[in-house]
């Protein structure tokens, strides 16, 4: 075979660091040691895998499926490795799971009593990542399955099932100016103190686009390290207005002083999936899934939220 187990390693390093430098240092080796190891590759294979843009490497047709090739070849690796060391320890393989806007997780119990009910002794840990690292986790197999809403290049690689569409909703406190009307348009917006999760700091590269309509621009923006606690306490307890998914806020809308307000605009319905890898995954991975999807397929946000939203937002939330 023209390719090894270090090959893939160079390939992977290079698309996450997309240069020699970053790659070099990931994989501990000099940057000549991995130019003549990546010149090798390419002469074996008999074709050029990457173009130089500056500093830059940038993966050609040919260099974008091997890169492909990799990571799907070492995420499994890296899955059946921990399976097997599991194994070996008389242990079954945990289920690692995480989610997208990962502010609460009021659908888990549910998931994990009927899962329990199936697989009784089989570990469920939750991890926390940023939502833009969620699907390379999965694909490097440090993930087993994740709630996914946000569109990813590499979500063509994984599994994907869908469970349910909700909506993004402006969220204020009960006397707050729009909790009284039918909707709000981007132009509101424009004097309202936005505070959002650091995730969408303007700041942050890649910067991830505000869950407002397009065109909106926040008066103020807030953004810190926050859970869904905090924030609509902020809400409750100022001026301030939030944007969550309905199925997120659908709790605190009995008795926690907040209202949720539609927000006009296309982009603000989102579909959920469970996404797993392509690859054979473990009874224990298979069966959650299956018990995830049944759940909230059958729910969905629905059974999170009081009959008097879904009358305003409709008559169905999902």
């Amino acid at each position: 075979m023209d390719v090894d187990l270090r090959d893939l390693e160079l390939l992977e390093a290079l698309d996450r660091g997309a240069t020699l430098t970053a790659a070099a240092q990931q994989l501990y080796l000099s940057q000549p040691a991995l130019s003549q190891r990546l010149i090798r590759l390419e002469e074996r294979l008999g074709t050029p895998l990457f173009e130089r843009r500056g500093r830059r490497l940038v993966a050609n047709r040919a260099g974008r499926r091997m890169v492909q090739a990799a990571h799907s070849t070492l995420a499994e690796l890296r899955a059946a490795t921990h399976d097997v060391r599991r194994t070996g320890q008389g242990r079954a393989a945990p289920v690692r799971l995480t989610s997208q806007c990962a502010g609460t997780y009021q659908w888990l119990p549910p998931v994990l009593r009927a899962f329990r009910a199936r697989m009784p002794g089989v570990e469920v840990l939750i991890e926390h990542l940023p939502d833009t690292e969620v699907i390379p986790a999965l694909l490097r197999g440090d993930l087993d399955l994740a709630l996914v809403t946000k569109l990813d290049a590499g979500m063509t690689q994984l599994r994907l099932h869908h469970l349910f569409d909700d909506e993004l909703v402006a969220v204020v406190a009960e006397d707050h100016a729009w909790a009284a009307r039918a909707l709000v348009r981007g132009a509101d917006f424009a004097d309202a103190h936005l505070v959002l999760v650091d995730a969408y700091d303007p700041r942050r590269v890649p910067a991830v686009a505000l869950p407002i309509p397009p065109g909106a621009h926040p008066g103020r923006l807030t953004t810190a390290p926050v859970t869904t606690d905090l924030i609509i306490e902020s809400v409750v307890t100022g001026d301030a207005v939030t944007v969550m998914p309905l199925w997120t806020v659908a709790p605190y809308l009995t008795g926690h002083g907040v209202a949720a307000v539609p927000i006009d605009g296309p982009n603000q319905r989102r579909t959920w999936y469970c996404a797993t890898r392509h690859s054979e995954q473990s009874e224990a991975v298979d069966a959650f899934a299956e018990v995830l999807v049944e759940t909230l397929t059958r729910t969905g946000p629905e059974a999170h939220t009081p009959p008097r939203v879904l009358q305003a937002h409709g008559g169905n939330a999902s």
